[in-house]
C-alpha cells in the first residue's frame, strides 16, 4: 500500500489553516501545518513533502520569498508549490508563477476546488505513465520518468509546469500548440489561467533553456511550438521576450 502523500500546510490565519488540514487529512494525506515564514523553512529543510500549499501574505517572510528559496535549493527544487492568496490581482499571480509556484489559488475558494487542484498538481509530479522515455529536442532533454532537463548534459531547473509545457511542445513535433491546448496537457483540464500567465512560464523556459531557449517558438496570435531551429522566427520576439 502506497504511503499517504505529504503536505505542508504554510498559512498565517489559523482557522483557514485548521479547516484545510482537517480537509486534506480527511482525503488521505499526511497534513503539517505551521503558520509563518521561518518557521515553513525550518520545516521544509528538516522534512520532506511532496506538496507544499503556500500562503503569500505571512510573517517575518513571505510566500514569494520561501517559494524562490525553494527552488534554488537543489534538495527542494521539484517539490510542487501551490500558492494560497486574497489579492486577487493578475500582476500578484504573475509573481508567484515567476518565482516558482506550479498552481496559483484565490481566496475565497472552495474545499473541493482546493483539492481537486491538489490532486492535479500531484498527479503531474508523478509522471506519465510510460517509463523509460526521452524527449530530444537540439542539445536539450527530457526525460519523463525522472523529470529532469539537461542542455548539453547540464542539468535544468524547471518547476513541473514548465517542465511539462516544454514536453508538451516537443511532443507535437513542431505543430503549433494554442495556448489553451498548451495549458491542459500541462496543468490538466478545468485549470483557467490568462494568456498572460501562460506567456510568463514559456518566457521562464525559455531563460532556463540559454541559447537553446530559441527552440520554443512564438505563433502570434495562435500559440506556441517547438523546433530545433535555433533561429528566431520573422516578426518573433527574442527569447527573454513576452508576447501577450
Amino acid at each position: 500500500m502506497a504511503s499517504p502523500k505529504r503536505v505542508l500546510v504554510v498559512e498565517d490565519e489559523r482557522d483557514l489553516s485548521e479547516l484545510l488540514a482537517y480537509n486534506l487529512r480527511r482525503a488521505s494525506y499526511e497534513v503539517s501545518v505551521c503558520f509563518s515564514g521561518r518557521q515553513a523553512l525550518e520545516m521544509i529543510s528538516s522534512r520532506t513533502f511532496d506538496l507544499i500549499l503556500l500562503d503569500v501574505m505571512l510573517p517575518e517572510l513571505s510566500g514569494t520569498e520561501i517559494a524562490s528559496r525553494v527552488r534554488s535549493n537543489p534538495a527542494t527544487a521539484s517539490v510542487p508549490i501551490i500558492m494560497l492568496t486574497a489579492k486577487s490581482e493578475e500582476v500578484d499571480q504573475l509573481v508567484g508563477l515567476t518565482v516558482g509556484a506550479d498552481d496559483y489559488i484565490t481566496k475565497p475558494f472552495s474545499i473541493k476546488v482546493l483539492l481537486a487542484r491538489v490532486e492535479a498538481v500531484l498527479r503531474r509530479a508523478q509522471g506519465p505513465d510510460a517509463s523509460g522515455r526521452v524527449l530530444t529536442m537540439g542539445e536539450t532533454v527530457l526525460n519523463l520518468d525522472t523529470h529532469e532537463a539537461t542542455v548539453r548534459g547540464a542539468p535544468v531547473k524547471l518547476t513541473l509546469t514548465e517542465f511539462r509545457l516544454l514536453a508538451a511542445l516537443i511532443q507535437t513535433g513542431g505543430r503549433v500548440l494554442p495556448r489553451s491546448a498548451l495549458m491542459s496537457r500541462a496543468m490538466g483540464p478545468g485549470v483557467t489561467v490568462t494568456e498572460r500567465t501562460i506567456d510568463v512560464h514559456i518566457t521562464a523556459i525559455r531563460r532556463k533553456l540559454g541559447d537553446q531557449g530559441a527552440i520554443v517558438k512564438t505563433v502570434r496570435g495562435v500559440g506556441y511550438r517547438a523546433t530545433p531551429d535555433l533561429e528566431p522566427e520573422e516578426g518573433a520576439p527574442e527569447s527573454g521576450g513576452v508576447t501577450a
